[in-house]
């Protein structure tokens, strides 16, 4: 057997290959991110993707309680849950569903770009979310591969060294002149 079909039956794997990806959702925009991580769920990243077939991959995403909504989105999005009983409707802001459950932001995000019926619930059994960034050791095994960030996380001042800070060029001296 040549290398050239070696190398063509590994492809071909990769390709069919259910992978586990990570994403972590710190300062990220929930919209944003809830497209890009259900492209990855549905198998729309893939080059054999089909409408009716059932390709994608896992996602496992951390610090999901972490997100930041554009503008003044915590105070104006609005969710809606009907429960089907009479008197069961009910309208929550984003920053009280958040309060609640601090996934839900996020969850709703990707559950909207996962597509329709029943491929939304077959790509959300492979979706794992977690609040903080501590995740098992049985499904950080699996993890090999990761989703970069759509926007860079701004540091804290206290995560810069003090002699980065004190490098940093004075304004005060020349305002005072």
């Amino acid at each position: 057997m040549s290398s050239l079909t070696r190398l063509r039956r590994v492809k071909q794997w990769q390709t069919f290959a259910r992978t586990w990806w990570l994403y972590d959702a710190k300062w990220q925009d929930p919209f944003d991110s809830g497209l890009l991580i259900a492209r990855y769920l549905t198998g729309k990243h893939k080059p054999i993707w089909f409408p009716d077939s059932d390709c994608g991959d896992h996602v496992v995403v951390i610090n999901a309680s972490q997100i930041a909504l554009p503008n003044e989105e915590w105070r104006w999005r609005a969710y809606y849950h009907d429960t089907q009983w009479p008197g069961g409707e009910t309208w929550g802001v984003a920053w009280q569903r958040h309060q609640e459950d601090p996934t839900f932001v996020l969850e709703r995000a990707i559950y909207r770009y996962c597509g329709r019926r029943e491929p939304r619930y077959r790509a959300f059994a492979r979706l794992v979310l977690k609040k903080d960034d501590q995740i098992p050791d049985d499904i950080k095994e699996k993890i090999s591969n990761q989703i970069r960030q759509q926007r860079p996380v701004p540091r804290k001042l206290d995560d810069i060294p003090q002699e980065e800070i004190n490098s940093f060029p004075r304004l005060s001296h020349i305002i005072q002149k």
